[in-house]
């Protein structure tokens, strides 16, 4: 494919394996997350996540369309749009830090419903008896879900959240629009470099400012790979994966795929000796049906 070629056809089934598949590395990069969050601030983190991403996808892109298509490519807007994707980043990381990995997980699961109405406002979407009430479920499976004996701390790790999946949406959406001649591939790697710019100027200014650097003593082997897991897998392939998806499926029907985020997160976590709340996993299931019928999937049609 070249940098200027259409995207192939592709039917429903494979768009839709592609972008579950993306979800669940995503959501296996969120338990990974819980490693490393103490041991680096937010905006060094996500700086070093995105920097590692970029450096993963560059390559490819380099070697799948020639470094030619990386010369063409419109790294301003890029970065304008990676910048909206590492600012969603930031506040994924702030937001799981306060609330942990499934509060991250379900609170995600309301992107579906963020997508819909960024299409209703920027596409004339018509706003249905379905949708209304898929927003209504969906809003009453996140509180749910939430174990409020947290406080304070975990209602500002919902909030932190929720203001990624917006944020995340938004650039979603971006990668796709604003960059119609670029192929998957070259949408995902200069949007994530654009994000390790931006991210990486806030962190740099940080730490010129004050901001202590991370203590390298900290660091082994299981680090690291929680890292990379974060970083390369979380982020790099994931996403390539998800704008795959979005520009076969559209922001809506690609965001549905998240409500099985919070499944994939307590699982692993269960594997990993964790808990399990029978309260969560049917706040997610309630989270999951508000969004089936507020895509007219069931229920009334949207």
């Amino acid at each position: 494919m070249t940098a200027t070629s259409a995207p192939p056809r592709s039917s429903p089934l494979s768009a839709n394996l592609v972008c579950m598949a993306s979800m669940l590395i995503w959501a296996a990069g969120l338990p990974a997350a819980d490693f490393i969050i103490p041991l680096l601030a937010a905006d060094q983190l996500t700086a070093l996540r995105m920097a590692l991403a970029a450096l993963a996808l560059l390559p490819v892109w380099a070697v799948m369309e020639g470094p030619g298509a990386l010369a063409r490519a419109s790294w301003i807007k890029g970065t304008m749009v990676g910048a909206m994707l590492g600012f969603g980043a930031w506040l994924l990381i702030i937001g799981q830090t306060l609330g942990g990995a499934v509060t991250a997980a379900v609170i995600s699961a309301s992107l579906p419903v963020v997508g819909i109405a960024i299409e209703v406002l920027l596409d004339g979407r018509r706003m249905t008896l379905g949708l209304i009430l898929g927003m209504i479920l969906s809003l009453i499976g996140g509180i749910v879900a939430l174990d409020w004996t947290g406080g304070l701390s975990l209602g500002l790790g919902a909030l932190f959240c929720f203001g990624s999946v917006v944020s995340f949406t938004i650039g979603s959406r971006l990668s796709v629009t604003a960059f119609p001649q670029l192929s998957a591939i070259g949408r995902t790697a200069l949007t994530t470099s654009g994000a390790a710019i931006a991210t990486s100027a806030v962190a740099l200014g940080g730490v010129a400012f004050g901001n202590p650097l991370p203590d390298l003593g900290l660091w082994g082997p299981m680090e690291i790979a929680a890292l990379l897991a974060f970083s390369v897998g979380s982020f790099a392939l994931s996403q390539l994966l998800w704008i795959m998806s979005v520009e076969r499926l559209g922001i809506g029907l690609s965001a549905l795929h998240i409500n099985a985020a919070p499944f994939y997160v307590m699982v692993l976590l269960f594997l990993l000796g964790h808990g399990w709340s029978w309260m969560q996993a049917g706040a997610a299931g309630l989270v999951a049906l508000g969004v089936l019928i507020a895509q007219g999937i069931i229920g009334p049609k949207a």
